[in-house]
């Protein structure tokens, strides 16, 4: 009979875990901010703003190398990177408030932002 309510406390708690679980899952994607800047940070100095809204590519020279930075449908990515390790052309497109594409070997940052909540940025096209 101990055993049995172990076992029933043991999948009651269970499924509360999964639910709070579920919960924040939803609220971390709810809250997501889908932003309109792309900032690029070269050796953590702000280089260049791109918006989100204007399809474009751009070739974003370094003192360690060049990267080739796509801006389409929204959502920005590396297509091409001169770097060793090729991180960067491997991450998926970013298009949240935050988000972050790096590549370390060139010292660059590509960052997603929004002028909408502060971000006083002066736009290149």
């Amino acid at each position: 009979m101990v055993k049995d309510k172990k076992a029933k406390n043991d999948i009651v708690l269970i499924i509360v875990l999964l639910l709070i679980a579920a919960a924040g899952l939803f609220l971390f994607n709810a809250l997501k901010t889908v932003g309109d800047t792309v900032a690029v940070y070269i050796d953590g100095e702000l280089s260049a703003v791109y918006s989100l809204s204007v399809d474009t590519e751009v070739v974003i020279s370094t003192d360690s190398g060049a990267n080739t930075l796509v801006i389409k449908e929204g959502r920005a990515y590396i297509i091409n990177a001169d770097c060793p390790d090729g991180i960067c052309e491997a991450h998926r497109p970013v298009k949240n408030v935050g988000e972050t594409i790096v590549c370390l070997p060139h010292a660059l940052v590509i960052k997603i932002e929004s002028q909408k909540l502060g971000n006083n940025l002066d736009i290149a096209v």
